[in-house]
Parts: structure tokens; C-alpha cells; sequence
């Protein structure tokens, strides 16, 4: 009979996700007794709670590690690690930020999510729904849900709590993709293809694991990583699990060409929720990329080389060609989000020390800039013939004359899009200078070459925005709404953030050099 061991589990490292999840599931309970009337306060209190909980839980464990080092929980399936660490506080910052703009209402009481997504679009149970004034509040035990495995997957240490990690943050978001006020049928498409997507990435993930897992009989990264030099005969298992691994998390940072319906999904979810699954999947996937790639595959770089340099090329410049040519401003941001996808890949698969530090840096200056625009995205709305405000005004010449009526949010939207162009004197700049030393030093000089292009035909885009806000004429279909405030304060932050990272990233790049240890 076999003996199974209790492994020791120090809970106190795993205090971030626990907080995070133990709130999920109170929201839930929330759900399921709380009085509908208080629902939404209850909800929103408890959110903001567990995400700052958490972070502060992160600075506490930050102390710990710096005194007593790094090291493996529950038997080696979860890292307490500086980058793990790292990767969490940036992930809980964006969160914190995309709360503050999923929590907002407009000055119509009304938010950005359907009265009840179960219902048909139109429908006389719908319009009902809408008069009585009901709401779905089920956003915020999801969004923590999905917060949880963001939080699980830096931390991963073998493959299969990383794909357990993979679920739950996937699962979450294909709800919560479909659940718009407005364009519901356009919302449940995106819903629909973003599942079918997450499917894909699944497949290819699960199929990369059980090849790694033939090949050294392990799942555990440390162990899959001593067989890459002891075991003979079967690299071509080793290889083309380790590449489809990549393949599954490369669906969710938008790599081309996994990326086929990421500017459809970005366009048709909740523009609060776009914001956060923007930032806060980009960050995490990118942060469990470089702990599997760093620990399993320093030593495969030589034959992943080739298909990560064509990948990379061409992820910027289907992001860079097809961005130019968008009418719509969201999805501007996503084949934007694509572009970035191509420059954080150059630092994150450079094999250098670097490269980590330049990835978790980036990452930040992005999240917090996205989360940022996509707040600034909700308070612009349309108008209809009657003077009644509609939907958001997602098309761009809508935008012309914001920085005339609303300057303070129209200067806002520009340190945004010059943080994405990599001006200085942004935290972009910064971001991308550091990426491509990373790469420079890697031995990837063609790449940053390419990237460096790629990022001044990228501008264009975005200056054609910065034009239509500031030197054309207003147009009167337009209007800014009035909030709670939420949004603001999410906008505020995340301007003055980029600023910062842009004029003094020292320290921070300080912070995060330090984060650079990844634990086997």
C-alpha cells in the first residue's frame, strides 16, 4: 500500500492568493444571501479590500523573502520567489487601478454590465430588468476569481498548477466578456471567441505538458530542467512539448498568430474589462513565460531561436500594419496591445538577467497605461438625435475636440499614447529602452532593429488620435460623461504613474533588478 505524504505547507507565503480567493468566495455568498439592494456596496467594499489586503500582504512577504530567502511551497508547486513576489504586486496594482473603473457608474446610475446577463438581448425580460434599476453583480467575486490565477501563475513551479492557475484566470474573463450593457449580441460574440481561443491555448498547453512530461516523467520544473541534461535520445519530445507550451501562453499575450480574434474580444467586452484583461493577463502570462522558459529552456535557446525571432517579427508588425489602418479606438488598442506583445517578447525571451528585470518593468509601465486609456474610453459617449447618451463613442472621429471640451481628460489620454509610443520622459520609454538592451545583449540586435521601426510607425497611430482630440473642430454627437468619481481616480493615478516611471524609474528599476532571482 502506497504511503502518501502531507506535504509541509508554510501558509503564510501563499497569504496574497488565499486573501484574494477567500474574498472571491464571500462574494459569492454575497451573491447567494445579502439583499439585493446592498449587494453592489457589499461587493465593491470587498473588492477594493481584498486587493489592497493583498498587496500589502505582497510588501509583507517582499520583507520575509529579502530576510530568509526564497522558497518552494506545497512541495515545490507553488515559488515564493522575488519575481514571483514582483510579478504579483504588479499584477495587484493593475487590478487595483481596473477596479476603480468597473466599480464606476455614470451620472444614469447605470454601470458597464448588463442588468442580467442571462437574459436575451432586447428582450421584454431585459428592458424590464433595466427599469428596475437592477445590476449584475456578479462582476466582482469573477474578477477577483480571475485576480486569483494571475496570481497563481508567476508562482507556478510545475506544469500542472500552472495550467490549474491558466483555468482559473481564463474561466472568469469568458464570462465576464460577455456581460456589456450595451451591443450585448457584439459582447456575446466576443464571449464566444475568446472561449474558443482559451480552448485552443488549453489543447496545445495540455499537449506540451504530457510530451514534457514523457520525456522526463515529471511535471515539476526543476525536475523537467535536470533531464534536459541527463536524458538522451529524445530531445524531439523535449523540444516540441517546451514549444507547445509556448503556443498556449503565447495565445494569451495576443502573439501573432495566435492573436486571430483578440482585437474582436477587446472590442466587444465591457471596456472596464478589456482595460483589466488587458493589463492583467499580459502581465501574468508574460511572468509564467519567463519562469518556464528561464528554469526548463535556458539551454534550448540555440533551437527555439529561429521560430522566436519569426513569431517576434511578426507579431510586431501585424500589430504595428493593421493598428495604422483601425477606425475604432478599442481596436486600436488591441492590435496596439499585439505590437507590445512583439517588444516585450524581445526582452522576455533575450536569456539574460536583464531581460527579466526589463519584462516585469515594462509590464508595469503598460498596465498601468492601459488601464488608464480604457478608463478614459468609458466616459466618452455617443449621442443620439434626441440629445439621449448612448453607448461609448468607440469610433475616432468622435473624438475630435476632446482636448477642447474636457482638457484635463484629453492630456490624459496623451501621456497614455505617448507612454505606448515610448516618448520620453514616459514610463513607456523607459520600458522599451530597456527591452531592447535586453535583447541588444542577448545577441537579438536584428530584432531591436525591427522593433525600434516598428515603434515609430506605431506613433502614427497614435498621434492621429492626439490630432483629433487637440486641432479638429468638436464633434456634437459626442459628450464626456459624469461619474462616481471611480474612473477619475483610476485615470489620475495611472497619468501621474507613467509620469513617474517616465522622470524617475530609478529606483523602481532598482526594485525590480532585485526581483530578477528566479527560484528552480
Amino acid at each position: 500500500m502506497t504511503n502518501f505524504v502531507t506535504p509541509d505547507i508554510d501558509w503564510a507565503a501563499l497569504t496574497p492568493i488565499l486573501v484574494v480567493m477567500g474574498a472571491a468566495v464571500l462574494g459569492v455568498l454575497v451573491e447567494a444571501f445579502a439583499p439585493r439592494n446592498s449587494r453592489r456596496s457589499v461587493q465593491v467594499t470587498i473588492t477594493f479590500l481584498a486587493l489592497a489586503g493583498a498587496l500589502v500582504s505582497v510588501v509583507w512577504r517582499w520583507t520575509v523573502v529579502d530576510t530568509e530567502g526564497a522558497q518552494a511551497v506545497v512541495g515545490g508547486q507553488l515559488i515564493e520567489d522575488p519575481f514571483t513576489l514582483m510579478a504579483q504586486g504588479i499584477v495587484l496594482v493593475s487590478a487595483l487601478l481596473a477596479a476603480f473603473v468597473i466599480a464606476d457608474r455614470t451620472q444614469t446610475r447605470e454601470g458597464s454590465f448588463a442588468a442580467s446577463a442571462a437574459t436575451r438581448p432586447g428582450s421584454q425580460e431585459e428592458r424590464e430588468l433595466i427599469r428596475a434599476g437592477v445590476q449584475q453583480t456578479e462582476v466582482y467575486p469573477l474578477v477577483l476569481f480571475a485576480v486569483t490565477g494571475m496570481l497563481a501563475f508567476p508562482a507556478a513551479g510545475d506544469l500542472l498548477t500552472l495550467f490549474i492557475a491558466l483555468e482559473v484566470l481564463s474561466l472568469p474573463l469568458y464570462i465576464l466578456s460577455g456581460m456589456s450593457r450595451r451591443k450585448r449580441l457584439i459582447s456575446q460574440e466576443a464571449a464566444l471567441k475568446y472561449f474558443l481561443l482559451g480552448a485552443f491555448s488549453s489543447a496545445f498547453f495540455l499537449m506540451g505538458v504530457a510530451l514534457l512530461f514523457g520525456f522526463s516523467g515529471s511535471v515539476r520544473y526543476s525536475e523537467v530542467a535536470q533531464a534536459t541534461t541527463a536524458t538522451v535520445g529524445m530531445e524531439w519530445m523535449l523540444i516540441i512539448g517546451i514549444v507547445f507550451v509556448l503556443v498556449g501562453l503565447l495565445f494569451k499575450v495576443g502573439a501573432v498568430p495566435f492573436h486571430s480574434w483578440t482585437p474582436d474580444v477587446y472590442q466587444g467586452a465591457p471596456t472596464p474589462i478589456t482595460g483589466f484583461m488587458a493589463a492583467g493577463t499580459k502581465i501574468a502570462a508574460f511572468a509564467a513565460m519567463i519562469r518556464f522558459l528561464y528554469v526548463i529552456a535556458p539551454g534550448m535557446a540555440g533551437d527555439l531561436e529561429v521560430l522566436l525571432w519569426v513569431i517576434i517579427i511578426v507579431t510586431m508588425l501585424v500589430g504595428t500594419v493593421l493598428g495604422i489602418i483601425q477606425t475604432d479606438i478599442k481596436r486600436m488598442l488591441a492590435y496596439s496591445s499585439i505590437a507590445h506583445a512583439g517588444f516585450v517578447l524581445i526582452a522576455a525571451t533575450s536569456f539574460e538577467t536583464s531581460g527579466i528585470s526589463a519584462t516585469l518593468f515594462y509590464l508595469l509601465a503598460y498596465g498601468v497605461a492601459t488601464v488608464g486609456a480604457f478608463g478614459i474610453v468609458t466616459l466618452v459617449r455617443e449621442k443620439d438625435s434626441n440629445g439621449n447618451i448612448t453607448g461609448e463613442a468607440t469610433s475616432l472621429k468622435a473624438w475630435a475636440g476632446l482636448g477642447k471640451r474636457k482638457p484635463a481628460l484629453a492630456v490624459s489620454m496623451l501621456i497614455f499614447l505617448l507612454s505606448f509610443a515610448g516618448i520620453p520622459l514616459t514610463g513607456g520609454f523607459v520600458g522599451k529602452f530597456t527591452a531592447f538592451a535586453a535583447g541588444i545583449e542577448g545577441g537579438a540586435w536584428p530584432l531591436v532593429v525591427i522593433a525600434v521601426l516598428a515603434s515609430a510607425a506605431t506613433a502614427f497611430f497614435y498621434f492621429r488620435l492626439v490630432v483629433l482630440m487637440f486641432f479638429e473642430d468638436s464633434d456634437e454627437r459626442t459628450t464626456v460623461v459624469s461619474s462616481e468619481g471611480m474612473s477619475l481616480v483610476a485615470i489620475v493615478i495611472a497619468a501621474i504613474a507613467t509620469i513617474a516611471l517616465g522622470v524617475f524609474p530609478g529606483p523602481v528599476l532598482d526594485l525590480i533588478g532585485n526581483a530578477a532571482v528566479l527560484l528552480p
